[in-house]
C-alpha cells in the first residue's frame, strides 16, 4: 500500500497539524506502509524537516499568494509518484484543488482530515472567504472524497451540519508518551521564577480562536485575591500580531508580574516546559482535537479546557476542569485549580496520563488508519469506526 500525505506546509508554520501529520507518517512507516509527504515551502521547512525522520518529504515551492499556497508543480509531482490513494489534510488552500485534480486524472480515492476547520467556529472566522472557496474548489474536493476523517464526534456532526454524506472515519489524534528523566531539562524561560512558584502553562500558537484575552481577565481578577506563588506562562509563536495585543492587555492589566511571554517552545524546549509545569490550559473558542492537551496528559498536568476542545473523556475520567470561554468562568477554574492540593493535582494528571495510554497513542491511530485505508481500496471490512451515514 502507497500512502501520499498532502497538507499545506510540513513546517511548525502548519501549527498543530505539524505534529500530528508528522508522528502518524513516522508511525506509518513503523508499521511497514509505503507513506510520501507532499508539502508547500516555506520559512522554516528546511529547519525542520529533520523533525521527519527518515520519511520521505517532498517540499515544492510555492508563489504568491502564501495563504493559499499555490505550488504549481505539485499536481505534476503527485501524478509521477503513482500512490494507491491521497489522504489531505487540512482545507481552503491549494493542496485540496491539486488532491480534486489528482483523483479526476487517476481514478484512485482520496480522503481528506479538516482537522477542525470545518468546526462552526472556523467557518465563521473568514467567512466570505471561506464561502468563495468553497464554491470555487473546496466543496468539490471534499465531496468528491471516498472518506473524510473527523478526530471527534463532534466534528463528525460538524461534516453532516455543512452537507457532507460522505463516510466519516472517527479516529483521534494521537500522542507519544514521554520517558521522563531523573535528572530534568529546564527550561529557559524557568531561570527568573522565584523558589516554590508554580506554573499553569499555555502552549500553541497565539491566535484569537485560543481564548486568551480572557484567560488574561480571569488572570488579572484571580491573581489579585490569593497568594498562591503561580504564574502564567504563555509559549506559543505569534500569528497576525496577536501577541502584541495580549501584551499591551498584561500591561494595562498589571499583571506582567505573573505573566510570561516565552516564545515558541521546540523539541527538548518543549519536552522540558511540560516538565516544568505544574498544570495546563486551554480556554479556546473552536479545536479539532487539541494534541497540546494530549501532550499536557502525557506528561501528567492536570487541564483546565473548554468543551470546545472535542475531548469529553478528559471530564469523565477526572483529568480535566471544565470551563466556559469566558473570563468569569475561567476564573472559576482558576481558583478550583488553586485551591486543589499537590497530591489532588498530581492525581488528576495521573488519570490524564492513563487515558493518553489507553486511547490515544499513534500506534493505535495509525493502525485504524490503515484499516480505512484498505477499506477504501477494497482490500478489507468497513471498520467499526466508519460511519455511513
Amino acid at each position: 500500500m502507497r500512502v501520499g500525505l498532502l497538507t499545506a506546509s510540513a513546517s511548525r508554520q502548519a501549527g498543530g497539524l505539524f505534529w500530528s501529520v508528522r508522528s502518524l507518517a513516522k508511525q506509518f512507516q513503523s508499521q511497514g506502509v509505503q507513506v510520501q509527504v507532499f508539502s508547500g515551502r516555506d520559512a522554516y521547512s528546511e529547519e525542520d524537516s529533520t523533525a521527519w525522520g527518515a520519511v520521505s518529504l517532498q517540499m515544492l515551492a510555492t508563489t504568491w499568494p502564501g495563504s493559499f499556497g499555490f505550488s504549481p508543480g505539485l499536481r505534476k509531482r503527485l501524478l509521477a509518484e503513482d500512490a494507491d490513494l491521497l489522504h489531505t489534510q487540512g482545507l481552503w488552500m491549494y493542496p485540496s484543488v491539486a488532491a480534486w485534480s489528482w483523483g479526476r486524472r487517476t481514478g484512485k480515492p482520496w480522503l481528506v482530515s479538516p482537522r477542525g476547520m470545518l468546526d462552526p467556529w472556523a467557518i465563521g472566522n473568514a467567512r466570505w472567504k471561506k464561502l468563495l472557496a468553497g464554491l470555487v474548489y473546496e466543496n468539490r474536493h471534499l465531496r468528491g472524497a471516498t472518506c473524510l476523517h473527523a478526530l471527534c464526534k463532534a466534528e463528525a456532526d460538524a461534516f453532516r451540519a455543512y452537507g457532507l454524506t460522505n463516510p466519516v472515519a472517527v479516529i483521534p489524534n494521537g500522542v507519544e508518551l514521554p520517558e521522563f528523566s531523573a535528572e530534568p531539562v529546564i527550561p529557559e524561560w524557568a531561570g527568573g521564577l522565584p523558589k516554590g512558584a508554580r506554573v499553569l502553562l499555555f502552549l500553541g500558537r497565539l491566535h484569537p480562536k485560543k481564548g486568551l484575552p480572557a484567560l488574561l481577565d480571569a488572570w488579572a481578577r484571580v491573581s489579585r485575591s490569593t497568594d498562591a506563588p503561580w504564574f502564567l506562562v504563555i509559549a506559543g509563536w505569534d500569528q497576525h500580531g496577536h501577541r502584541a495585543e495580549l501584551e499591551r492587555m498584561v500591561a494595562t492589566l498589571r499583571i506582567d508580574g505573573s505573566v510570561r511571554f516565552v516564545g515558541p517552545q521546540f523539541g527538548e524546549q518543549k519536552a522540558a516546559s511540560l516538565q516544568r509545569a505544574d498544570a495546563f490550559v486551554l480556554p479556546s473558542l473552536s479545536e479539532g482535537l487539541p494534541m497540546a492537551v494530549l501532550e499536557a496528559w502525557a506528561y501528567q498536568l492536570p487541564v483546565i479546557m473548554t468543551p470546545q476542545c472535542n475531548l469529553p473523556e478528559g471530564f469523565i475520567a477526572g483529568a480535566a476542569v471544565p470551563v466556559d470561554a469566558d473570563s468569569e468562568s475561567i476564573r472559576g477554574a482558576l481558583s478550583t485549580l488553586f485551591g486543589l492540593s499537590d497530591e489532588a493535582r498530581e492525581q488528576m494528571g495521573a488519570r490524564g496520563r492513563q487515558l493518553v495510554e489507553e486511547r490515544f497513542t499513534w500506534s493505535t491511530v495509525a493502525s485504524e488508519m490503515c484499516d480505512v485505508y484498505r477499506w477504501v481500496l477494497g482490500q478489507g471490512d468497513r471498520p467499526a469506526c466508519v460511519s455511513l451515514y
